[in-house]
């Protein structure tokens, strides 16, 4: 199965003056754990993910004056809608994220989460017998 067969195509994208608690609200309410976040200054793509708005939180940050850009990976590994999930998978594991973006044409096209690819394996797991 391929990257394209599980990804979400709901893209959620922020700008870098976006507060924490405007992100956070944003991606509560589109039900995504994180955010593409466009920033052409910063080099172009980052991500924000729901870990870093808890981190912030807990290090004592206030979410309304906090800004996306102070708390966004640009040093992102980005997912090709040919790839397999084994190769997703085995990206995430030795980055140590749960989310990567999936670029077509240097475009966001959709991001696949670790969630996405248990759901895509554990129907095909299930029918294995024990």
């Amino acid at each position: 199965m391929l990257v394209r067969d599980a990804m979400s195509t709901v893209v959620l994208t922020i700008g870098p003056t976006h507060t924490l608690r405007q992100a956070a609200a944003l991606m509560s309410a589109r039900k995504v754990g994180a955010a593409v976040v466009h920033d052409p200054d910063a080099g172009g793509i980052g991500i924000l993910t729901e870990r870093d708005i808890l981190n912030s939180v807990g290090l004592g940050q206030n979410p309304d004056t906090e800004r996306a850009h102070a708390h966004t990976t640009n040093n992102v590994v980005f997912a090709a809608p040919v790839w397999t999930l084994e190769e997703a998978a085995a990206a995430m594991a030795h980055g140590g994220f749960r989310h990567l973006i999936v670029l077509d044409g240097g475009e966001p096209v959709g991001i696949v989460s670790v969630r996405d690819i248990i759901r895509c394996w554990a129907p095909a797991r299930q029918r294995v017998p024990a």
